[in-house]
């Protein structure tokens, strides 16, 4: 079995990766309604631990002439490693495996209100966004939509739907722009220096793989300026 075919063992010691989202028995409940590529809601159960997830197969991905051909789910894991890495933003757990329709990204599902998105959450929850803002920034985030931040049944952001990130051009398109030309915090700079520091590690460059060392200079955090337009390395004078 190829490296992208076993599960990626993500913070697997940790709480926030359930086992059953690992090697669970991935159950197919049906398709969710409105994504561009085939997007299923499952439920995972290992033993006693049962969970929902979002299980996307690299078959069901449609090519994009911008991106490689069945490299999404690999770019929604690395997405999260980020995230992790980074320590924000908040990214529902996410790993590579074989599921019913073949390899494929899954996702912790997150209970949210269905009725808040970006536009009616960022006059109140800034100082996530900002971190949204950022994040979007260091992955080269080319799809980030109002849809894709969610607000969890605990009050907390979440945000999903990484798959076209990581590319090798420019490519930062997003709704965020209310932080246009802010200078970045410094504690989200430091954390920013601190993860590129870190990734020349084996372990975390193996769990990154392609997708995110292609574009190593994603990572040159001292170039970016919080929502910078569509020149993210842009030198703020």
């Amino acid at each position: 079995m190829s490296r992208d075919e076993r599960p990626l063992e993500a913070d697997l010691t940790g709480s926030r990766v359930p086992a059953a989202l690992v090697s669970g028995e991935l159950e197919l409940l049906g398709l969710l309604p409105n994504s561009s590529n085939y997007t299923f809601l499952a439920r995972a159960t290992a033993g006693d631990e049962q969970v929902l997830a979002v299980y996307k197969p690299r078959r069901g991905e449609m090519p994009l002439w911008d991106f490689p051909e069945g490299t999404l789910c690999q770019r929604e894991v690395a997405a999260y490693v980020v995230a992790r890495e980074l320590g924000w933003p908040n990214v529902p757990p996410t790993v590579l495996r074989e599921g019913p329709e073949g390899v494929g990204s899954t996702q912790l599902f997150i209970e949210f209100d269905a009725s808040q998105h970006y536009f009616t959450l960022e006059g109140t929850h800034a100082d996530a966004f900002r971190k949204v803002a950022l994040f979007d920034v260091v992955v080269n985030n080319a799809d980030r939509k109002g849809g894709h931040c969610l607000l969890g049944s605990d009050g907390t952001i979440w945000v999903i739907d990484h798959g076209v990130c990581f590319s090798d051009d420019p490519k930062l398109r997003t709704v965020i722009w209310e932080y246009a030309g802010e200078p970045i915090p410094p504690g989200l700079l430091e954390d920013v220096r601190s993860f590129r520091e870190r990734l020349p590690g084996e372990d975390l460059r193996s769990e990154l793989g392609a997708p995110l060392l292609a574009r190593p200079r994603a990572l040159n955090s001292r170039r970016y300026t919080v929502g910078a337009g569509l020149r993210p390395w842009h030198r703020r004078r």
